[in-house]
């Protein structure tokens, strides 16, 4: 069976949701194909080199384009690796790594990471700030926030403060970050490549729901950024609704404005029309990335920006 009969077959309403996205087979064949194993060299505990040269001797490394401490990695288990349990380096996928990317974080910063858990993007924050500055690391779920504060101890995250409030509540402190984050919960469709879970429970009302949530949570981190600040707006799923929907939103609601991201990475087309509905040009800046364009997890990145301080 090919892998868009598994799919029509799992999960009928998904496969014809999603064909109207891309219906090729390989589009297909990558919502579904194992992930590769790829990681980020944690720089707060050793210098790349260091840590690049040591995993050399045992690993293949394949630099991954977009970061500059990122590679795929020949291993099946990173519990095989001293370096893992030691904190040097981090399981990552290799595409969410980009947001901290684009965020651009710089040392004595104010950020807030408003959906933190499980604190990979956090770390790697902490990391581009050199482990100077400030992050409000935020998750609502106690359990998922402990996981963030175990992550955060094993990667030598000096900077961070772990808070557990809905992300809507930071709507209070307006204009105070440099940078906000917000890689919202969403219906994780480029987590499929993890766990087939997500297939099989993929429901369009999830969707929608999601997307309400991510409203508030875009228009409550725009809020509390500074003018002058940059904010990304990331998911790793495909649905146009949690993705060009809720950028436009922004846009719409607010004086927000997009940035050109400038990466080498390849990328779908950003959608500006779906179910009727028609969204800003502004949109073709954002990054929308297919499973099958760099053999990675599904992702959507949006750096905005807050006019003021001498634009």
């Amino acid at each position: 069976m090919s892998a868009r009969d598994v799919i029509k077959e799992t999960n009928p309403p998904f496969y014809e949701r999603y064909s109207k996205l891309d219906d090729s087979d390989e589009f297909w064949e990558f919502i579904v194909k194992p992930l590769r194993q790829s990681i980020r060299v944690n720089t707060l505990k050793a210098p790349l080199e260091v840590v690049v040269g040591r995993l050399e001797e045992e690993f293949e490394l394949e630099p991954i384009p977009w970061v500059r401490e990122g590679f795929f990695i020949n291993v099946d288990n990173l519990a095989k690796v001293p370096e893992h349990g030691l904190g040097l380096i981090f399981g990552q996928e290799a595409s969410s790594m980009i947001p901290p990317v684009v965020l651009e974080p710089r040392p004595g910063e104010l950020v807030l990471d408003m959906a933190a858990a499980p604190g990979s993007k956090t770390g790697q924050i902490a990391q581009y700030m050199e482990n100077e500055g400030c992050i409000i690391a935020n998750d609502p779920n106690r359990d998922r926030a402990n996981v963030l504060i175990a992550n955060l101890n094993r990667m030598g995250v000096l900077i961070a403060r772990v808070t557990t409030r809905d992300g809507a509540k930071f709507a209070r402190f307006e204009n105070t970050f440099d940078r906000v984050l917000l890689d919202a919960p969403c219906s994780s469709v480029g987590m499929i490549r993890k766990s087939w879970r997500f297939l099989r429970e993929w429901r369009e009302k999830a969707v929608v729901k999601y997307m309400n949530i991510q409203k508030r949570l875009i228009l409550a981190g725009y809020k509390a950024l500074k003018p002058g600040g940059v904010m990304v707006y990331s998911t790793c799923t495909i649905d146009p609704l949690e993705n060009e929907e809720v950028v436009d939103y922004l846009l719409r609601k607010t004086d927000a404005r997009l940035e050109k991201i400038d990466l080498p990475v390849k990328t779908s087309e950003p959608v500006l029309e779906w179910e009727g509905k028609t969204y800003s040009d502004e949109l073709k800046k954002a990054l929308r990335i297919h499973p099958n364009d760099n053999d990675t997890e599904a992702f959507f990145i949006a750096k905005i920006v807050k006019p003021g301080d001498g634009e």
